[in-house]
């Protein structure tokens, strides 16, 4: 959940057996057309072939569902690997840096929600994110925020963990792509979606093409705002205005290294547009690095753009720093840092939608109830009650829920 005070995140996904693997050639199209998993079908009134565009958090949670229905699916991914906006580094420091999407926004038992599982206590260790030490900087100004502040925001607005020992991505690679990878099909970018026949032709940009039934799109606004799909028919001109309204804007993570921890547990800069927050990643980990990472989103992001490339985004972060601390972001700097530049991806280009703009009916509407919208695309509200959870647009947990909830709609 975006946080006015202290820092947001990337938003910042189980079970029967697979039917098979291997798909046969249509021949009534080309030798490049392929159908999707070809298996029959059980459980279910639908008897088609789903493809899901996409394996990142939404893309995987719908293949789950798919898998324990026993409808045949395939993903095509447009990477050489899954998770999309959930990646992780294991080697930088020691402990696992979620490099995408960090925080669980919710009470850690959205957890076993998100995997149908009882009980509120998840199988995975986590932390209460409750930083008290806290500055912000207005104009060039910095300040210490009071304890107090923070104990009365926290106790009235929210409570937010993190994970403590693994990530976001090793809660779905268990959870979601361990039993479905092998219907990814990577390194397949979608460039056409084709929905004028009785079935859908999807179109890779290495000239294969996919038949399907149902199609889940789960690819970014990102993606979809720069019309790198082409649509057949085109999409109607309310979903593309749609599309183009929502608020999805560029930014980075940054991760750097310090021989010692001079910075507070958060610094949060004052911003026109989006966001720029400074907080220790090892906040609650146990950990003897220390990492001060770097949200920037908007406005900010945009700025440090012009400066070229990631080293010099780095020099003038740590100037930035020396100002406040007297110069000791250069003095404690070990060289090391991670950039991971979200907004200028091509497959995602963009970090997450607004978490309070809703989206509407016509962003999340089918195409002629074939082609179907889940992730941040989808979700009637922008922040919606579900069985006691509050579910935040933009979060993992959206894009989960979003995914089962499309499913349900192609089942019924």
């Amino acid at each position: 959940m975006k946080k006015h005070i202290i820092i947001t995140s990337l938003i910042s996904l189980f079970i029967l057996a697979l039917s098979v693997v291997a798909c046969k050639k249509e021949e009534s199209l080309t030798t490049t057309t392929e159908n999707a998993n070809c298996s029959g079908n059980t459980g279910s009134g639908f008897q088609g072939n789903v493809i899901i565009v996409g394996s990142g958090a939404s893309g995987l949670a719908a293949a789950k569902k798919l898998e324990e229905e026993g409808i045949s699916y395939q993903i095509l991914e447009a990477t050489d690997k899954f998770g999309g906006r959930i990646q992780k580094d294991s080697t930088f420091a020691d402990f696992p840096i979620d490099i995408g999407a960090e925080w669980i926004h919710e009470d850690k038992a959205i957890l076993n929600y998100l995997i149908n599982q009882p009980g509120t206590e998840p199988n995975v260790e986590t932390i209460l994110y409750q930083p008290l030490n806290v500055q912000q900087v207005v104009g060039n100004v910095i300040s210490e925020i009071p304890t107090q502040d923070m104990i009365d925001y926290y106790a009235n607005y929210i409570t937010e963990y993190k994970f403590k020992n693994t990530t976001w991505y090793d809660f779905i690679d268990q959870n979601f792509a361990q039993n479905i990878e092998q219907n990814i099909i990577y390194n397949s970018k979608v460039t056409t979606i084709d929905y004028s026949g009785n079935q859908v032709v999807l179109s890779t940009d290495n000239g294969t093409e996919y038949l399907a039934d149902k199609v889940i799109l789960t690819v970014s606004v990102g993606v979809l705002k720069s019309n790198a799909i082409t649509f057949n028919p085109s999409l109607p001109s309310e979903k593309i205005t749609a599309i183009q309204d929502v608020e999805y804007l560029p930014g980075f993570k940054l991760f750097m290294k310090f021989s010692d921890q001079f910075y507070p547990d958060v610094i949060t800069c004052e911003t026109s547009v989006g966001e720029k927050t400074y907080y220790d990643v090892a906040y609650g980990k146990g950990a003897q690095d220390h990492v001060l990472g770097l949200l920037s989103t908007g406005i900010s992001s945009e700025e440090y753009y012009l400066l070229g490339n990631s080293n010099t985004i780095v020099d003038t972060v740590l100037q930035e720093l020396d100002g406040y601390y007297n110069g000791l972001a250069s003095q404690y700097y070990l060289g090391s840092y991670i950039y991971e530049d979200w907004g200028q991806q091509t497959f995602t280009q963009g970090t997450w939608t607004s978490d309070f703009q809703a989206a509407s009916a016509d962003l999340i509407a089918p195409l002629d109830d074939k082609v179907y919208f889940a992730g941040e695309t989808y979700n009637s509200s922008g922040i919606s009650p579900v069985d006691g959870f509050y579910i935040i647009r933009g979060s993992v947990q959206s894009a989960i829920l979003s995914a089962y909830e499309v499913v349900d709609q192609i089942l019924e």
